[in-house]
């Protein structure tokens, strides 16, 4: 059979031309969308009279036997018909005949494929959605089963201060509930139908695009026929969002690689989520958390490869355009496949607590509340500091801690000091001294884990209205 386009043409298209120019290798991935599409569209053609009503019942039957058989593996795709919309096309019309020909009555390609992926990517908007859900559910359990628990606080990597390892986990739960605001924001420029608007400039066909986008669940329809198929702001909004979620993950995978190393000795990961070697047996590797660290950089590299493609580009479709979708796929499967083994690897973790504390008593994160001490009794801050550093450094020199240290020795940095300053000193103190909101005091942030908890319960809830609406 000739290709559906190929009246104007008196060769038949070179092979290597049919192979670089084809897209069926991965729009394949749309075939779903096509149909679903298709069939709003051509109950669109029967309402507006443009078509038979024996005509869309027949368009209609064929669509579903085509996606049948698609379904159960039993069409086999063809480079030669170029990308999914020709190939279902041709597979409709041997299916019921030169009628299925009507089926593009009022639309190009360029306004169908720009549909395809908005109808894809609003659902795996809501699908990633609610696997970040379930990773912050995942966190919280934890946060709730560590409130007791104290870990050194770093910047630069150095300790710095005692925090409570359920504050260190929320910080992970805000940071998630941020990327799901960014997708949730996001849908609502997803949710826009772009059929009807042809090839570029419409049709001469009198179509009801508010019509189709009602069948299909659309909010909006684009205003401006060459802006509806030569947007792609949308698939840079996701990748924009996808990154900064993959930057957010691979920072939590940076930690917990420290933290399950030997020198750390802070968590175990459970085996089912991590490898062995080859060759040393007593290795237990950290392989999920660091794949997911260096598949963040080929999410980056989505998001700037169609950033490239699109900055030069002449309104309005441009086969250049065909280079947005291998990106997006790659994209979505990365962060289903990082989001779907997080919440079990953060779940099944293991919390070293005592080894934990140990690390607390054995560093001088409790210095700053030693200033803030003598603060309170009167002496200027930046005198406190340099009384600190002072005490430290001796401290160091001695082999000592700050909590080792005779009250005598603390007098000889400052007469303010009394035995009251043990009590300060102590890490659960220095914890709940922070009883501000946002702070690392354990009221604090079992109030977080309560504010986070109604905040999944929406999550949950816009998740649910959303699966149904993107049917």
């Amino acid at each position: 059979m000739s290709k559906l386009w190929g009246g104007r043409f008196t060769k038949q298209t070179n092979r290597l031309v049919e192979e670089y120019t084809a897209s069926i290798g991965f729009d394949k991935a749309l075939a779903e969308e096509d149909v679903q599409g298709s069939l709003a569209h051509v109950s669109m053609l029967g309402k507006c009279g443009i078509l038979p009503s024996e005509d869309v019942d027949r368009i209609k039957e064929g669509l579903h036997l085509v996606l049948n058989k698609i379904r159960r593996g039993e069409i086999e795709f063809s480079v030669g018909d170029e990308d999914i919309h020709m190939n279902i096309e041709k597979n409709l019309i041997e299916e019921i005949g030169s009628v299925g020909g009507k089926l593009h009555t009022g639309r190009s390609r360029n306004d169908q494929v720009a549909t395809d992926m908005h109808l894809y990517l609003r659902k795996r908007i809501v699908e990633i959605t609610g696997l970040l859900h379930a990773v912050q559910e995942a966190l919280i359990g934890q946060a709730e089963a560590n409130l007791d628990t104290i870990v050194p606080g770093y910047t630069h990597l150095q300790r710095a201060q005692p925090i409570l390892f359920a504050h260190h986990l929320m910080a992970y739960v805000s940071m998630f509930q941020r990327d799901i605001e960014r997708f949730q924001d996001s849908y609502k420029r997803v949710n826009v139908l772009p059929l009807g608007a042809g090839a570029l400039a419409g049709t001469t066909f009198p179509i009801d695009r508010h019509y189709v986008a009602e069948q299909l669940n659309f909010d909006a329809v684009y205003e401006n026929s060459l802006d509806a198929v030569s947007d792609r702001d949308f698939i840079l909004e996701f990748l924009s969002n996808s990154s900064i979620l993959m930057m957010h993950l691979s920072r939590l995978c940076e930690e917990l690689v420290l933290w399950s190393s030997t020198e750390f000795r802070f968590v175990e990961l459970d085996d089912a989520y991590c490898t062995g070697s080859s060759i040393m047996p007593q290795k237990k590797n950290p392989d999920v958390a660091e794949l997911v660290r260096g598949k963040t950089g080929r999410v980056y590299g989505n998001l700037v490869g169609l950033l490239t493609v699109l900055k030069s580009l002449p309104l309005a479709y441009n086969k250049d355009m065909q280079e947005d979708k291998e990106g997006m796929f790659d994209t979505v499967a990365t962060l289903e496949g990082a989001l779907q083994l997080f919440a079990g690897m953060i779940a099944t973790m293991k919390v070293n607590k005592q080894r934990m504390r140990e690390a607390v008593n054995q560093d001088f994160s409790n210095a700053t509340d030693i200033a803030d001490f003598l603060v309170g009794k009167g002496l200027p801050f930046r005198q406190a500091h340099e009384v600190i550093g002072k005490t430290v450094l001796y401290c160091i020199q001695n082999n000592k801690y700050l909590l080792d240290l005779t009250l005598d020795e603390f007098k000889t940095f400052s007469p303010l000091f009394d035995d009251s300053i043990y009590g300060v000193l102590q890490p659960e103190t220095v914890v709940n001294a922070r009883n501000v909101y946002g702070g690392t005091a354990s009221s604090q942030v079992a109030e977080a884990i309560s504010r986070a908890g109604e905040k999944l319960k929406a999550t949950e809830q816009w998740v649910t209205e959303y699966i149904e609406k993107s049917k």
